[in-house]
């Protein structure tokens, strides 16, 4: 099973409190990060692409770095971590993404990898005059699929005529291309989210569900399997899951209650208001689920929350439920909580064993 680690590339990570760590993104804290997760055997690392925060008085994801210069300075600096930077899909032509895929690809051959973001903020992108309108929450599956064929296309043979309904490329050419197969992936919840996942990429994100309850999100993984077997491709899941670990269990839940009492609720409504734009969002979408108000703290997530021991068990009891193929993590405090995984609850989890053995 892989574990990943989704990098700090916007301020303050994943817990929407004035009471959590509080950090700005630099290049030289997310370098750290991701030559740690690389040193105690972790498989990728993920950077999303957020271009408007919640704000509030945590000022929550106001700062942020883009992700594809930060994956390729990530790339020149790491050796064997697999990196998955993140396209937003309405601000960057296919074949540009196409083309900056491959320039990484040059610089960590078989390391780089496209997580495909539709969007479900609409102030991301009416700020900068390129929103399509609501009604694109409608196609943007089709818009999709159409931006992965055309980078497919160009990846695959270097070269796309391709002429959809959104994109018509005349004559496109790519070279270099990429020395190996790209990996793409995505994060749909919704059932047109998690078709389009098992046709066209390799992972589809999860989101685990609830606090200290690490199997809650097996229905959803079930929906992806599902999906994935009309399709006939081997498509896994990645849960998306928050760790907060200490010595002790009560410890750690000291910790998690001092991050929920001092809940960002400015931040949490603005991003309640902006996930209730899509009117038609199905239930188990993204935008549905942003606006569930438990454990909205964490931005949704799954949270495991205990000593070193109870956390090995439990991110175990994750990898166990069928499909699953990898958790990327969330910490509260990235340097530390990125240590004592990879120091005291990775050596415990009988799914990374072989890490130990490469290790020895």
């Amino acid at each position: 099973m892989d574990i990943g680690v989704f990098i700090p590339i916007n301020n303050n990570g994943w817990l929407i409190s004035k009471t959590s760590p509080q950090y700005m993104p630099s290049f030289e804290l997310n370098l750290d990060i991701v030559q740690r997760a690389e040193s105690y055997g972790l498989d990728f690392a993920l950077s999303m692409i957020k271009l408007r925060g919640f704000g509030g008085e945590s000022e929550f994801w106001d700062h942020g770095l883009e992700s594809f210069t930060l994956m390729s300075a990530l790339a020149a600096r790491t050796e064997r971590i697999r990196l998955f930077a993140s396209s937003a899909i309405l601000t960057l032509p296919p074949a540009l993404t196409a083309r900056m895929i491959s320039t990484i690809d040059s610089v960590a051959p078989g390391r780089i990898g496209v997580n495909i973001v539709t969007g479900w903020a609409p102030a991301e992108y009416t700020q900068m005059g390129i929103w399509p309108g609501n009604e694109y929450f409608g196609y943007r599956y089709d818009y999709a699929t159409e931006y992965v064929r055309v980078m497919k296309e160009l990846w695959e043979t270097g070269k796309s005529d391709f002429d959809g309904e959104h994109f018509h490329m005349e004559d496109c050419k790519l070279s270099p291309q990429p020395q190996g197969r790209i990996e793409i992936v995505a994060a749909g919840q919704s059932d047109t989210g998690m078709a389009f996942s098992s046709q066209y990429s390799d992972y589809s994100f999860v989101n685990g569900i609830g606090v200290n309850t690490p199997a809650a999100f097996a229905p959803t993984c079930e929906r992806l399997m599902a999906a994935a077997e009309k399709t006939g491709r081997d498509v896994g899941a990645y849960i998306l899951m928050m760790c907060i670990s200490d010595e002790t269990d009560e410890a750690a839940m000291a910790k998690w209650e001092k991050y929920r009492d001092g809940a960002d609720v400015d931040a949490l409504a603005y991003m309640g208001v902006q996930g209730a734009q899509d009117a038609q969002a199905a239930e188990g979408s993204t935008a549905k689920h942003i606006n569930l108000p438990e454990g909205a703290v964490n931005f949704n997530m799954g949270t495991i929350v205990g000593s070193y021991e109870s956390c090995a068990k439990m991110l175990d009891e994750a990898a166990a439920v069928p499909g699953v193929k990898g958790i990327m993590l969330t910490f509260d405090d990235f340097g530390k909580g990125l240590d004592d995984f990879g120091t005291k609850i990775q050596p415990l989890m009988k799914t990374r064993d072989h890490v130990a053995l490469a290790a020895e």
